[in-house]
């Protein structure tokens, strides 16, 4: 039998054919006013994605690149920090605090469960330079509160800087009105493009505070990239072709709602819930246990698989019988869970593709009691209500 590969990752995700094409097509030196153009284009319409008034850059890396450009910039060594950590990611960036010099407070929850607001507003001092958290935490398939730490730190010295790797584009935030101070997102998750860009939001309050920080910084110099991006440059050679790329993905996302890039973002987001969603019910129907289910997130679901079996076995058995990508747990969930995502280049079909695929696993792989068509049937019911209240 024909086997299409289909990603089902958390990142790298599906990529869109008409970035795909626009990537194919980017024969443009860096230094041009046809790049200039463009990059300009694309800077505009991620503050637009993001939602914000804010400035926004674009950097040639991964996320981590701009979660270590928003610890060296904004702190000297000796700074205190809180880190909000309760996944792999939120452990990243206590590691990236500390290679810098800080001192590091914090507030670690288990995997899969989010933050107590009372004990965060109890740890939150006045000495603190940053808090940093994630929005979605794809390593558990949780979502935590940005709103209301926000509102925490809102009105203090205190800077907060937040990972929206995948939390852009899956979850709604109000950067300004909230006063989120860095926000990041990365280029291979809800903007449906390969790896290799992330991008930024700064707050004046940030600009500000990266005067007086001491910390050692070159490439990631966020400074110096305002100073050019604003020209439509960068400091060093871009990822030309990406950037292109992520142009022809924010016009394709547009495009969903008529040219509204603002609509489209909406529109996006509500496609990973619904999925999310459709996903999660299928799944329980099937007699799953999801992961994180107090605080579930629409760019990944995270299943635990029954007690004694590794979620290697699912994630393998996807892979050989039907070509489809999952992943596995990362740090001590591996072989606890298995993750499938939502965020980006997928449609409802996708997920009914999945839940098919994981019928026949949980049967024929797991022995659970499934009779084909009860996944399915439970996230049709999910799609049919959302549809209906459309």
């Amino acid at each position: 039998m024909i086997r299409k590969t289909r990603l089902f990752t958390p990142g790298p995700t599906p990529l869109l054919p008409a970035a795909q094409f626009a990537m194919a097509a980017a024969d443009i030196h860096h230094r041009t006013p046809e790049f200039r153009a463009l990059f300009l284009k694309v800077l505009g319409q991620l503050k637009v994605f993001i939602g914000t008034q804010n400035d926004v850059l674009l950097l040639s890396c991964s996320g981590t690149g701009a979660m270590e450009a928003s610890v060296s910039n904004i702190t000297s060594p000796g700074d205190r920090v809180l880190v909000l950590t309760a996944g792999k990611f939120g452990e990243r960036w206590v590691d990236l605090a500390k290679a810098f010099g800080c001192v590091v407070d914090v507030i670690q929850k288990p995997y899969g469960e989010t933050f107590d607001l009372a004990e965060i507003k109890a740890a939150l001092k006045p000495e603190h330079k940053a808090v940093y958290m994630q929005a979605s935490e794809t390593s558990t398939g949780a979502s935590h509160n940005v709103e209301a730490v926000a509102a925490l730190v809102k009105g203090t010295d205190t800077l907060l800087i937040v990972d929206g790797i995948t939390g852009l584009g899956t979850q709604t935030f109000d950067v300004d009105g909230w006063g989120v101070d860095i926000l990041i997102g990365g280029s291979q998750k809800a903007v449906m493009i390969p790896p290799g860009l992330a991008y930024l939001s700064v707050s004046e309050k940030a600009w500000k505070a990266m005067d007086a920080a001491k910390s050692p910084r070159y490439y990631f110099d966020l400074r110096k990239e305002r100073k050019n991006q604003v020209k439509g440059e960068t400091a060093y050679t871009p990822a030309v072709a990406l950037v292109a790329g992520l142009g022809a993905a924010l016009d394709y996302i547009a495009g969903q709602a008529g040219g509204d890039l603002e609509k489209g973002r909406i529109a996006l987001i509500d496609n990973a819930q619904v999925n999310a969603a459709a996903t999660r019910a299928g799944l329980v129907a099937l007699g799953f246990t999801l992961f994180a289910p107090a605080s579930s997130s629409a760019a990944a679901t995270a299943v635990a698989v029954p007690e004694g079996m590794d979620s290697g076995v699912v994630v393998k058995a996807l892979k050989a019988k039907f070509s489809l990508v999952t992943a596995n747990g990362q740090g001590t969930m591996q072989g606890k869970i298995f993750r499938v995502a939502h965020l980006g280049f997928f449609d409802f079909l996708d997920t009914v593709a999945f839940m098919g695929a994981m019928e026949h696993i949980a049967k024929e792989t797991l022995g659970l009691p499934v009779v084909f068509g009860q996944g399915v049937a439970a996230a049709q019911e999910v799609f049919a209500k959302t549809a209906s209240s459309h």
